[in-house]
């Protein structure tokens, strides 16, 4: 009814409902802004009449933005990350490893936090809906609230659903994350390969390089710290930062 096109990729409309005999897809309904036939997207920006159908807006190079208002921009008025940072020459998408562009545009992004993980719109969008909101954060320095909320701004759709850890130790398995324990000692009862979702056994990686990782209780972090550095990459500091933290309590 409003987009009219039936058949389309159900990540970016999402599914169709119907009511009274008239269907439409359930994001083409909340980003109808002008309300005259054809449901074109009228650009957020105030005195900006630009309009687009919603499956049309990433060919464009618009944003649409899945929270709060809905709001949706045209290429000129979109969103841009603030992140003053380009690729080195021979960037890869950490995600597909082929190629980037050579600063951050509408296909390349940058994660906001660490600042040298680059990716492409397409990749980082199919990770957020693999994943779920619960479990979305960057593939390479593991933040999560910057990074999301990053990501939102620039038009990624993040469903809120709980991705099962089963798939997730499925997904590191297939793009060769780090997936151990690398504390001098590991104190895991089923070693330095097992992991949870959360508790003293859960992996984190080192939020610089994510080449090394930790047990919670292997590196005496609280239950709310929420990243972790390796030794390489915290210095000296590493230490004094390590006994100000409460360790988890084994029972006996």
């Amino acid at each position: 009814m409003l987009c009219h096109q039936a058949e389309l990729d159900l990540d970016t409309c999402g599914i169709k409902v119907e009511q009274h005999g008239i269907c439409a897809h359930v994001f083409c309904l909340v980003c109808f802004v002008c309300h005259q036939n054809g449901a074109t997207i009228t650009c957020w920006e105030t005195g900006c009449d630009c309009s687009f159908h919603l499956p049309c807006a990433t060919q464009g190079g618009c944003v649409t933005q899945y929270f709060g208002f809905y709001r949706s921009f045209c290429r000129e008025h979109r969103p841009q990350q603030a992140v003053d940072v380009v690729p080195k020459v021979g960037t890869t998408c950490f995600i597909c490893l082929e190629p980037v562009d050579n600063q951050t545009s509408y296909r390349t992004m940058v994660c906001p936090a660490c600042k040298h993980t680059w990716f492409h719109r397409d990749c980082i969008q199919n990770q957020a809906v693999f994943t779920g909101a619960r479990c979305f954060c960057c593939p390479c320095c593991k933040n999560e609230y910057k990074f999301s909320m990053e990501m939102l701004t620039m038009g990624i759709r993040v469903p809120q659903r709980p991705l099962s850890w089963e798939n997730l130790h499925a997904n590191a398995e297939v793009s060769g994350r780090h997936s151990c324990c690398d504390s001098r000692e590991c104190l895991c009862p089923g070693g330095r390969e097992q992991a949870q979702e959360e508790g003293p056994w859960q992996l984190l990686l080192c939020c610089s390089c994510a080449a090394e990782g930790t047990h919670r209780r292997c590196a005496y972090l609280r239950r709310s710290t929420a990243s972790w550095e390796c030794d390489s990459c915290a210095g000296p500091s590493r230490d004094e930062k390590t006994l100000q933290d409460q360790p988890y309590s084994i029972p006996e």
